[in-house]
């Protein structure tokens, strides 16, 4: 008995000591993107959750005055994003969907089930494929005659490095985006 009452007193003041006020602010927006292509059309989702969370704290906790001013801790933003394409629901880091220029030529990268889709925006044609790696922001392209590596860099632009057998040498290719 004496055990089970200490228990219940220990838990009660344990819960008292992780209480903390959080200020909490989530957003949720939703896209809805219709895709005609020659395969037919099909209705591509994307749903961005955005969390804020900042923890308010006392900034003279001890003091024994009845006001007390509040310290705002550090902001912590999480980033949530959940596609569906044709009925198959997953969770990208960041979406790389855009317009790219390589070569003079627009292209256009958009989300597919397993990966992204690089199309000729104005024929809507599909030239290639881009699938993600075991590591973070590394694609494998496979298009017409040739497969490479690839990954975005911090302004956004396709990086793609390509082997030539012929010189033994690494070709490296940008495509950069197009900013609206």
């Amino acid at each position: 008995m004496k055990k089970s009452i200490l228990s219940l007193i220990l838990l009660a003041f344990s819960a008292c000591l992780y209480a903390q006020n959080t200020n909490v602010q989530s957003e949720v927006k939703t896209t809805v993107r219709t895709v005609k292509d020659s395969d037919g059309e099909r209705k591509i989702v994307k749903t961005e959750e955005l969390d804020k969370v900042q923890d308010v704290e006392l900034k003279d906790a001890n003091s024994k005055s009845l006001n007390k001013e509040m310290k705002l801790g550090p902001t912590q933003v999480m980033s949530k994003v959940q596609v569906t394409v044709d009925g198959v629901t997953r969770y990208v880091d960041v979406d790389r969907s855009a317009y790219y220029t390589y070569n003079g030529q627009r292209y256009q990268v958009m989300l597919d089930k397993v990966g992204y889709v690089i199309m000729n925006p104005d024929t809507k044609k599909q030239l290639g494929i881009l699938r993600e790696t075991s590591l973070t922001n590394h694609y494998i392209m496979k298009a017409k005659n040739k497969i490479s590596t690839g990954y975005f860099d911090g302004n956004g632009n396709l990086i793609m490095e390509t082997y030539d057998p012929k010189t033994d040498t690494m070709i490296i290719e940008k495509a950069e985006i197009i900013r609206n």
